[in-house]
This record gives structure tokens, C-alpha cells and sequence, in this order.
């Protein structure tokens, strides 16, 4: 496989007076799926995180064009947490799902799904919950519940709103929220949800133990996360042809 299919194509759209969108491209490679995948990243991160790469790679081989892209906060600058402006964040997610919907083969018919790892998916939930049309299903990983050590601030304000359908992908050493944490707030969503728990992993997922349930130390870092994408790749896929549907 080459550098552009493992990292795509750098895109950028910056139109005057819009939120730039500015990330890369995964092609799907594949034809037995179809439609598109916006992924961005969490507050501490880029679209470059590596988790994010092998998403889009393992995506893309299953017929999913993905669009990796950087938040608006991060465009703004290279370091530092969200400054507060999640509106602008959300508005750049929206954008973003609109320029990858443009680069799809059949746009007005194509099933565009949106997500993220922590913040990035927290605010792709939000988008939906306000403008539940701007997309077909969510991918959320590491979902961020609450601060560690802070349970009673729960960020689920707009759980009650979301009808889009979600799968949670989460560690079940996640200290942003326990796996009964997640289950009760997800419980709420009045959408079709799937909440898929990983063992052994923290809030990166990449501790994740595998499928045999024991840790590989013989395994490298990219094996790793190439494996955790394919199996998250196949489970929302999986989940998808039916939650989208029903």
C-alpha cells in the first residue's frame, strides 16, 4: 500500500466568510460499499492522530471514502484545548460534511455518516442533536461523559435530542466515563444506539486487548491499530445496513 493510500490526499476548502475545511481524503478503494465518513479528532489532537489514519485506511477498503479533518480550534492553533467556541467547531464539522458529500460519486443519494474520538466526537453528537438531517449515522469513540474523577459533570444535555442513530465505541478503562456510565447515558438517546466495549483499553483505545482477550507484546504499535480499526470499520458497517435502515 502506498504513502497517499495510507495517509490520503491532502484536501482543503476555504471559501471566504466559512469555517476552512482542511484535512485528507481517503478513497474508497473498494466498491461493495459505498457513501462517505467525516473523522475528526479530540481535543488534545489533530486528523493526523494515527487511530484516525487507520480508520480512514480500513474504511476506504471496504468502499467508504473518509474525509479526516482538523477542527476549526486547531486550524487556529497547533497546540492547546478547545478555546470555548464548540459553535465554530460544529459549524467547520457541518462544512466538512458538506464538502465531503460533494466529492462522492452520487451526492444527493449518498449515505454520509459523521464522527470523532473524544471532543471531536462530542461535538459531532451536538451537530446532530441541533440539524438531526446532517447526517445518516454517528461514530463516536472514547466518548467523553465527564472530566476523570468528576462523574457529576456529565456532558449529555443534548443526549434527549439525538435521533440520529450512534455507535459508541469505548475502552472499559476509559476514567472519562465507566462502562455503566455509558450504558445508562446512552440509554437515554431516543435513536437507534449500539455501544461496543473494548477491553483492557483507556481513553486512546490503543491498550485494547484484542480479540483473543489477551494483550500481544510481540505486536507493533501500527499492527495494533490497524487491526482496531478494521474490526471498528466492520462492527459499524455491520450496524449501520440495519440502524440506518430501521
Amino acid at each position: 500500500m502506498s504513502p497517499v493510500d495510507m495517509e490520503g490526499e491532502p484536501l482543503v476548502d476555504a471559501p471566504d466568510g466559512a469555517p476552512p475545511v482542511r484535512g485528507a481524503l481517503h478513497r474508497a478503494t473498494a466498491g461493495e460499499r459505498s457513501g462517505g465518513l467525516v473523522l475528526t479528532h479530540g481535543a488534545g489532537s489533530d486528523a493526523n492522530h494515527p487511530l484516525l489514519i487507520a480508520l480512514g485506511t480500513a474504511f476506504a477498503a471496504k468502499g467508504v471514502t473518509v474525509l479526516r479533518c482538523v477542527l476549526p480550534f486547531r486550524q487556529a492553533r497547533r497546540t492547546g484545548p478547545p478555546t470555548g467556541r464548540g459553535d465554530v467547531d460544529r459549524e467547520g464539522l457541518r462544512r466538512a460534511v458538506g464538502v465531503l458529500r460533494d466529492r462522492l460519486p452520487a451526492p444527493a443519494t449518498a449515505r454520509v455518516c459523521l464522527g470523532g474520538h473524544s471532543y471531536g466526537g462530542r461535538q459531532a453528537s451536538m451537530l446532530a442533536a441541533e440539524s438531526p438531517g446532517v447526517a445518516d449515522a454517528l461514530l463516536l469513540l472514547s466518548y467523553p461523559l465527564h472530566p476523570p474523577r468528576k462523574p457529576s459533570e456529565l456532558r449529555v444535555a443534548h443526549f434527549p435530542a439525538l435521533r440520529t442513530p450512534a455507535m459508541f465505541v469505548d475502552g472499559s478503562r476509559d476514567p472519562f466515563g465507566t462502562v455503566d456510565e455509558m450504558r445508562d447515558a446512552v440509554g437515554v438517546i431516543p435513536a437507534v444506539t449500539s455501544l461496543v466495549v473494548l477491553d483492557g483499553a483507556g481513553h486512546d483505545l490503543s491498550s485494547w486487548k484484542g480479540s483473543t482477550g489477551s494483550r500481544t507484546p510481540k505486536r507493533d504499535r501500527g499492527t495494533a491499530l490497524r487491526d482496531l480499526a478494521e474490526m471498528v470499520a466492520e462492527k459499524f458497517l455491520d450496524w449501520l445496513a440495519t440502524a440506518a435502515s430501521g
